[in-house]
C-alpha cells in the first residue's frame, strides 16, 4: 500500500486511483485518498498513465451486501435505531462514492482531458473520504460502525453499466444518483433536528452543501465532452437517463439546489413519467 509521500512520489495519479480502488479497508481508503489530494494538489503527483481499473472496488467483509428491496427501512425519529440506520446507509454511500470518484479518474484517463478535471475529480474524492470519515465517527458514538448492517449495491451497478461511456457515467451518477441526494436530503435534515439530533442533522449540512458543488462538476465535465462531441446536452442527458437509469425520475425535486447545480428544470421535468 502507498502510505508515505516517499512511495507516492513515484506513481502516476492513475495508479494512485487503482490503489484506493484495490484497497478493501474503508479508513485506509480514506486515508489514501486524503494523501493522494495532498500530493496532487501540491504538485508531487502529475504523472497521468492510461490504467485498466478493476471492474469491482475492493471491500470489507462487512456490510453483507444484499437486493435493494430488502435493505430495512430508515425511519428517522427519537429512537436511536432508526437513526443509525440512516447513518450507515449514508455511509456506505460515500464509500462508494469514494471509489466512483476515484474510478473516473483511472477509468478514463486515456481520452484527452484537461487537468482539470483531473483535479475537479480529486476534490470530489476527497470530500468524499471527509463524508465517511464524519459519519463513520457519529457512528461511533452510537456503539456501530460501517459494515455492522446490511448494504446494497446500487450504485456500482450504475457505474458498471456506464464503464464504456463517461457522457454516460456523468449523466446517470452524478446528475441522477447525486441529484436525487439533493431532493432528499433536506427533509432528513429537518427530521433529524425535529428528533433532537443536532450533530447528525449539521453532518448532513456539511454533506448537502458539498454535494451540490460535486453535481455541478458533473454538469460542468457533461457539457464539456457533450461539446467536444458536438451533441446537445439535454437531449443526451435524457436519451442516457432512458438507457441506463431504471425507473422514471421522482419528484419533488429541489429546484434551488438542482439550479445551484447549474442542472436546467427543463432536463428532468420532461423526464418524470417517459
Amino acid at each position: 500500500m502507498i502510505y508515505n509521500n516517499k512511495n507516492i512520489f513515484k506513481c502516476s495519479l492513475t495508479s494512485a486511483a487503482i490503489e484506493v480502488l484495490n484497497t478493501p479497508d474503508p479508513d485506509e481508503k480514506v486515508k489514501l485518498s486524503f494523501l493522494i489530494s495532498q500530493n496532487w494538489d501540491n504538485g508531487s503527483l502529475l504523472k497521468i498513465d492510461n490504467v485498466i481499473p478493476p471492474a469491482y472496488p475492493a471491500r470489507p467483509s462487512y456490510p453483507q451486501l444484499i437486493d435493494p428491496k430488502k435493505v430495512a427501512r430508515r425511519r428517522i425519529n427519537t429512537a436511536v435505531p432508526g437513526r443509525v440506520a440512516l447513518l450507515h446507509a449514508l455511509a456506505h454511500i460515500e464509500l462508494n462514492a469514494i471509489d466512483l470518484a476515484w474510478d473516473i479518474i483511472a477509468r478514463f484517463s486515456s481520452q484527452e482531458l484537461p487537468i482539470q478535471f483531473f483535479t475537479d475529480w480529486i476534490k470530489v474524492a476527497a470530500d468524499e473520504a471527509k463524508h465517511f470519515s464524519i459519519l463513520s465517527k457519529r457512528l461511533y458514538e452510537f456503539d456501530k460502525k460501517y459494515g455492522d448492517l446490511e448494504a446494497h449495491d446500487g450504485l456500482w451497478d450504475s457505474a458498471w453499466a456506464t464503464r464504456h461511456d463517461l457522457a454516460a457515467r456523468l449523466a446517470i451518477v452524478p446528475l441522477v444518483l447525486e441529484a436525487r441526494g439533493l431532493d432528499v436530503t433536506p427533509k432528513m435534515i429537518t427530521k433529524l433536528r425535529n428528533a433532537g439530533d443536532i450533530e447528525s442533522a449539521d453532518i448532513l449540512e456539511i454533506i448537502y452543501n458539498d454535494e451540490i458543488q460535486h453535481v455541478k462538476t458533473g454538469k460542468v465535465w457533461f457539457d464539456f465532452i457533450c461539446a467536444s462531441r458536438g451533441v446537445l446536452p439535454e437531449k443526451t442527458w435524457q436519451n442516457y437517463v432512458s438507457e441506463f437509469f431504471k425507473g422514471n425520475l421522482k419528484p419533488p425535486f429541489n429546484k434551488i439546489a438542482r439550479d445551484s447545480a447549474g442542472i436546467p428544470v427543463s432536463w428532468y421535468n420532461s423526464k418524470i413519467n417517459s
